[in-house]
């Protein structure tokens, strides 16, 4: 269906990106019945609601005109809990009302308020704001509401989640009482029934039909993992599944600056967005992720409310969310604008149940399996060499010159062989997970035999042993250290030896073929401040792992 009849600057707006046809919520605010009246409106995540708020109050901000009058004192007001859903607010309406001549401005914390103070003085139409910052500025009489045509309250049920009641009270409270207030939650509880009953006028309530399938293009996968292995298993999910953007949610800051400093080392490009971070760390953290800097974002729940990232096609619970609500939020992330999407949640055995209980209160019935195994990582590995640019593209004349001089000095198999290890280098390794295969309520994971992680392997053969410049007092950890070692080394985990680590270094012994090559990778490749050197004495070099001293099992009398 069509978009019904729109202000021609509207129109235009809609036309110059594509749009076509509205999504439900945005058909049902349209809707003849609606025009003037003031509105409740549930919608999800990705529905499109922002536009559909645009749209609705078009009549109401332009009347007949086809362009707003001169800017002064705002015409509409939009609230939103978070300083990200605020900016990506504002470049929705900036773009929309652009060609009306509208001047949308944002006031949100964390931004140098007397810059906002002069965009106000200056004269605006659409005032887009945090609730916090647009209180202060109408405490300091920076904002002027008297002129107030309508109110948008942009994802109510989270400001109240988020404790912004008294101040959503007050900004209603100073807002003329003949505006138009337009609310739009995901959820209707209690709190903003009272809510929409103490400040609107015959509200008009809208619940879309098949709202729920803004979901609809988010595919539910639940891996089975050991807790101990969750960094792992993280690190083989992204590896399994390419995509151009993903996002990892961590349920604390805590946990958010660990996991991220885990993907680092390990190769990934990867930014963390948390409360903790200034707003300019945040914006520099969103815009990496847009161009292309960065393809990782691990966030929390509150920091990435209202993100919305073009491309991203995976959503990974690192930590399981608190209830069905949240799960959904953060899944709702990616499968946005018919686009598909992956949502994985890392489930351990103790919280099987728990999982599950999400799972059915959000009506989702994911697909269960083990986490991804590293076999099958190298086995897309090896189509995906395939069909990389770098053996597909149009070879050059040049190119092809500096070929068949290689070819005159090396064989094609060392040339395959070099042409691989590059490849390689471009991502992290794969890493051997565990698949704890517990029983789900929806059937019994099969079991799988496998071999223990610390049984004995075989001989290693002639080896060179190094010495790393960190140790436990730098909370040096094999399972950090070996993905490390392997990248900035240029060698693969089987030619990595034994790992002692002590106080103040880390000892290592690599495969004697692959020792010069790893010496002369790794000091070209990662920070200074990470220094190895090979031990003169090889093994005698190093002292013995230090034995657990033995327990005195002798009964006292």
């Amino acid at each position: 269906m069509p978009f019904p009849a729109l202000p021609a600057p509207l129109a235009k707006a809609l036309a110059d990106r594509g749009y076509e046809d509205p999504t439900p919520v945005q058909a049902a605010v349209l809707e003849p019945e609606t025009e003037g009246r003031d509105l409740v409106v549930s919608a999800q995540t990705g529905s499109g609601k922002t536009v559909a708020y645009g749209l609705a109050l078009a009549r109401t901000l332009l009347g007949d005109a086809e362009m707003l009058p001169a800017p002064g004192a705002p015409l509409a007001l939009v609230i939103a809990p978070t300083r990200e859903l605020a900016l990506q607010v504002h470049r929705e309406l900036s773009w929309l009302y652009g060609p009306a001549g509208a001047r949308v401005v944002s006031c949100v914390g964390g931004m140098d308020p007397r810059r906002e103070s002069r965009w106000l003085a200056d004269g605006v139409h659409i005032v887009v704001g945090t609730p916090g910052r647009l209180r202060d500025h109408l405490e300091r009489r920076n904002l002027d509401p008297s002129a107030l045509r309508a109110a948008v309250l942009d994802e109510a049920d989270e400001m109240l989640d988020l404790g912004f009641r008294e101040d959503l009270e007050f900004i209603l409270g100073a807002t003329p009482a003949e505006r138009r207030t337009l609310l739009f939650s995901a959820t209707l509880p209690k709190a903003i029934v009272a809510l929409a009953e103490s400040y609107q006028r015959d509200a008009m309530r809208i619940a879309v039909a098949g709202e729920t399938k803004a979901h609809a293009d988010i595919e539910y996968r639940a891996f089975r993992i050991l807790p101990r292995e969750t960094e792992l298993v993280v690190v083989n999910t992204l590896r399994q599944i390419e995509a151009r953007t993903s996002i990892v949610f961590c349920n604390t800051r805590n946990s958010v600056r660990h996991l991220q400093a885990v993907l680092t080392e390990r190769g990934f490009q990867a930014v963390a967005l948390s409360g903790e971070l200034g707003q300019g760390e945040r914006n520099a953290a969103l815009q990496a992720l847009r161009d292309g800097r960065a393809r990782v974002c691990v966030a929390t729940d509150v920091a990435a409310r209202g993100i919305d990232l073009p491309g991203l096609g995976l959503v990974i619970h690192a930590e399981l969310p608190n209830d069905a609500e949240v799960m959904q939020h953060r899944s709702g992330r990616t499968g946005r604008a018919g686009r598909k999407g992956i949502s994985v949640l890392l489930v351990p055995p103790s919280r099987r149940r728990r999982a599950e209980e999400l799972m059915v209160r959000a009506n989702v019935v994911p697909v269960w399996s083990g986490p991804p195994p590293a076999d099958e990582i190298r086995a897309l590995d090896h189509d995906r060499l395939l069909q990389d640019p770098l053996v597909t593209d149009e070879v050059s004349d040049e190119d092809r010159a500096m070929a068949q001089s290689l070819l005159a000095q090396r064989s094609a198999e060392d040339i395959a062989a070099a042409l691989v290890r590059a490849y390689r280098a471009r991502m992290p390794s794969p890493e051997e997970v565990t698949d704890p295969g517990f029983t789900t309520g929806r059937g019994l994971a099969p079991k799988r035999e496998t071999t223990p992680r610390d049984g004995p392997r075989a001989p290693f053969g002639s080896s060179v042993w190094f010495r790393l410049n960190v140790g436990r007092r730098d909370n040096a950890d094999p399972r950090r250290l070996l993905p490390m070692l392997c990248r900035r080394g240029d060698v693969t985990r089987e030619e990595i030896g034994a790992i002692r680590i002590f106080d103040r270094e880390t000892k290592f012994e690599v495969r004697g073929g692959a020792a010069e090559r790893f010496a002369h990778a790794f000091p070209r490749t990662g920070p200074a401040d990470l220094q190895v050197e090979a031990l003169a004495g090889g093994e005698a070099d190093v002292p013995p792992r230090p034995r657990a001293p033995r327990r005195n099992t002798a009964r006292r009398g």
